[in-house]
């Protein structure tokens, strides 16, 4: 299988971060191909909604990040998600590449799987409950399958999260596949 983990964290060692490496061992430990994308380090512009991908073939105005990331979103078979949760939603970075989706957006639909991973400071499902339903819409409407979901309460730092089974249910989560 071929998998492109899509990680939003904007902290190398972060604890989104500590999830995407730690379902990424999993994945590879499997047999999985796997390519990992980390939105924050790269150069990604908002789409501008300009419809220039629309009237050539898929191409966006902007040479960017994308140009790297494409090829393996189109081939893949799973796309994993993961990203802190801030003001209740996933991370801009995050966004920004599921923007830029629109490109593509008739060949991405359909025969895909997806995981969502979320790191959140609070303690309460209702911070996490935002970005969930936009993920559950975002794959009903693309057609794709969800094979899980993570949502790391009570992780503010590294050190809480390893008083928790995240790391390890991430790890498992990737290794399942």
């Amino acid at each position: 299988m071929k998998i492109v983990i899509l990680s939003g964290s904007p902290h190398r060692n972060g604890t989104s971060a500590q999830l995407a490496r730690e379902f990424m061992r999993g994945a590879e430990e499997a047999g999985h191909e796997v390519f990992r994308f980390d939105a924050a380090f790269e150069e990604v512009h908002p789409c501008m909604g300009c419809d220039h991908c629309r009237k050539n073939e898929g191409r966006c105005i902007f040479s960017d990040g994308m140009t790297k990331l494409n090829p393996h979103l189109l081939e893949c078979d799973l796309i994993a998600f993961v990203s802190p949760v801030y003001y209740y939603n996933m991370n801009a970075q995050l966004r920004t590449v599921i923007d830029r989706f629109y490109a593509n957006n008739e060949a991405l639909m359909g025969e895909k799987e997806t995981v969502l991973m979320m790191t959140c400071e609070d303690d309460t499902t209702e911070s996490v409950d935002g970005p969930v339903l936009c993920y559950r819409n975002m794959i009903k409407y693309l057609k794709w399958e969800d094979r899980g979901i993570i949502t790391a309460l009570n992780c503010g730092d590294v050190e809480a999260m390893a008083q928790t089974e995240y790391p390890r249910m991430a790890y498992e989560l990737g290794k399942s596949l």
